[in-house]
Order: structure tokens, then sequence, then C-alpha cells
């Protein structure tokens, strides 16, 4: 857990939990999957009421640590959210990350074992959707006591997954917090998944996915596909700010000389994403999640027509965007709400001005993190929990 040492909040070391599940889990694309486990971990403490409990549901590359420090020391990826007296204030709230089905930081995924051949799953690993990972999250909840959330959130893929909760579950959830996400990828967003997808499957380690057995890994496809991801996180602003056209090891005024090597900065930035990420994703994975993001689409069920479909959500709603946002823009956060409105959902929306782009809603920023920490004080009022 997270505690108060003095005047400014301290991290300690929070342990993941395991929780196996033998319960057929029924699946969108069909069939169903049996025998898994989820990893998660929690903050702060579940009320006698088990009323005050958040969701804390993770986008492509992050797990279930959100906060604190974990076992081998790593700072939660939303620790400047999450914790005493930070926005979602674990001195009020009792918060859960989980591990999504088929991801690589601990629940079964990919790199598991299938019990039917005693080899990892690899390609075999059923196909996942956004509806499959909130419906494994409910069965996690269920065990954990909680038959209502005060409210699920998440950013990106994430907020796809609160969003899905709404339709779901609807009476499960009180809110549903939004943050720099979409109702459906475009479809510019969808190739560049799959520019990502066959840079991994085109990679000689590949081997169709079952590379475990070859004792290697597809590191080649996975750097670049993480390159090409990055891109579209950082907004061109800030790629200029902190790169701009620099050249490396080079004097002013010093003759071109081409290599295949790096010469820009922004080069060597991209490559260093890309050969750390290569270094702990699982590409299997990585094709499963964005395979995930691209189905993802509430309102196909119903024509096309979004609102429709969100007249399902009984729950109050925050959405917010990131003006420099052009991976999932403004205006995509802008149709959940005028589908919402259309809906008469109490619905709260905020446009951030903020220069970072997709990745804003991991950074700090006051405007951002003010607008969450309103919210969060609101939700607890409207939900008589203690301050």
């Amino acid at each position: 857990m997270l505690f108060h040492s003095g005047s400014e909040p301290q991290a300690v070391p929070v342990k993941a939990e395991r929780l196996h599940f033998s319960e057929p889990l029924e699946l969108a694309g069909g069939g169903s999957f049996l025998g898994y486990e989820l990893v998660y971990e929690s903050y702060g403490r579940l009320n006698a009421e088990r009323s005050n409990a958040i969701l804390i549901c993770h986008a492509l590359n992050a797990s279930h640590h959100v906060a604190g420090l974990n076992e081998e020391g790593e700072l939660g990826w939303w620790d400047n959210m999450v914790g005493p007296g930070k926005p979602i204030d674990t001195e009020r709230f009792f918060v859960i990350g989980v591990n999504n089905l088929g991801s690589c930081f601990g629940s079964t995924g990919p790199m598991s074992i299938n019990p039917s051949t005693g080899k990892p799953w690899g390609p075999d690993f059923p196909v996942l959707t956004v509806e499959d990972w909130v419906h494994a999250q409910a069965r996690l909840a269920d065990r954990l006591g909680i038959v209502r959330f005060a409210a699920v959130m998440g950013g990106s893929l994430g907020g796809m997954q609160a969003l899905a909760w709404s339709l779901l579950y609807p009476q499960r959830l009180a809110h549903c917090i939004c943050i720099a996400s979409t109702a459906k990828l475009s479809a510019q967003n969808i190739a560049f998944n799959e520019v990502a997808r066959r840079a991994i499957i085109t990679d000689p380690e590949f081997h169709g996915g079952r590379f475990y057995e070859a004792g290697v890994l597809p590191r080649r496809g996975l750097q670049v596909a993480r390159m090409i991801g990055h891109i579209t996180y950082l907004s061109d602003d800030v790629m200029a700010e902190r790169f701009g056209r620099l050249l490396r090891g080079r004097e002013a005024g010093e003759a071109y000389r081409y290599t295949y090597d790096i010469e820009f900065e922004i080069e060597s930035y991209l490559r260093y994403q890309g050969e750390k990420f290569a270094g702990y994703f699982d590409a299997n994975t990585y094709l499963i999640i964005t395979r995930a993001l691209d189905y993802f689409d509430p309102a196909r069920a119903f024509g096309g027509d979004l609102s429709k479909a969100l007249a399902q959500a009984r729950c109050r709603f925050l959405v917010a965007s990131f003006t420099t946002d052009w991976r999932f823009s403004p205006e995509c956060s802008r149709e959940i709400v005028q589908a919402l409105l259309a809906c008469d959902l109490e619905v709260s929306y905020a446009e951030i001005n903020a220069p970072h782009g997709h990745d804003a809603f991991l950074l700090d920023n006051p405007q951002y993190h003010q607008l969450l920490r309103a919210y969060a004080q609101r939700m607890a009022s409207n939900l008589g929990l203690a301050a």
C-alpha cells in the first residue's frame, strides 16, 4: 500500500496478487477459455460498505502495476495520479489495477503454458476483445467481494475498457472516467497498428509466433513496432522542442556523410525506445492487444449509432481529451460526449490544453490533475465517502 510519511507522500513496495479462475470464460470471438490467472495490485483500503473501490484499466504496454514501487523497485505507470494525497487519493479510495488476460506481465498470456500441449500458447492463444477483458475483470471484482465500483477509469485503451464497463455492467459502476480515448479506431489508427504488426510478423525470428520454441525473439520487429507507435504518442511540437533537426556528433557546417546508422537525435531516441521495449514486451501479446484495439466498436451492434449503444449506461461520466492528441483526437471524445448527451446521461467534458500529444494522459499537467482531483472529490461526496 501507499502511506504518508511526514508531509510528502512516500511510495513503498506493493506486492502483486494472483487469482486463479477455473470456470470457462466465454469469449466474444466464439468458444471459451478454460483456466486462467489474473495478476492484480491494490492500493488503499476497501471500506466496510465496499463502496470506495476504483478499477484502473491499463493501456497497451502497461500492466497491473499502477502506483507505488513493485518488488523490483519500479514505480507504477500512473503513480503521479494514484496515491495518498494525489488526484485519486488512496486515503479515501481503494484502487485496483489488473493485468489483462493475454498480457505478458503475469496474467495468463501467450507466454504461458498451454495445458493441452505443454508448450507456450504462442499464436494459439485465443483472440481477445476489450469486452472479454471487462468480463474477466468483473469476475475478479466478484472474488474481491466488490459488487459496484465507485468508478472504472482508464486512458487510451484503458478508456475503452471503462466505456465497455458502462455498457456491459451498467449497474456495477457509479462513474466512468474515460481519458484520451475513443469509441472506435479510425482507419488511420488501424493502419498504424497493421504496419506495426507486419514489422513483427515479417521478422525472420518470429517463426509464425513460435519463437519461444526456437529460443529466439523477434527483437527487430518489436523495435520497429514500438518506434511506429511512439511517433503517434507524441505531438509534433514536443518532437521539435526535444530534438528538432539536431544531428549527432556533427559540428556546425560540417559536410553531410550519409550512413545507415543514427544521424539525427530523434532517430537515436526512437531506437532507444524500440530497443527498451523489445527487451520486456512479448510479440504475440502485441499482436493480440492491437487487434483488440481494432475490434472495439460498441456501436457496431446498433447499426453504427453510438447513442443507441450508450443508452444502456446508467453511470455518470467524465470524458477528457488533450488538444495535441492526434492519435485519439478531441473529436473522438466529443463524439462520445454527444452520444451520452443524446441519451440524457450526466457527463462532464474537459478538453485540456497540453503540448504532449497522446502521452499527455500519463504526464504531470496542473490543469489535468486538478480536474481529476476535483472530480474524484465530488465523486466521493456523491457516494457519501468520508474525507
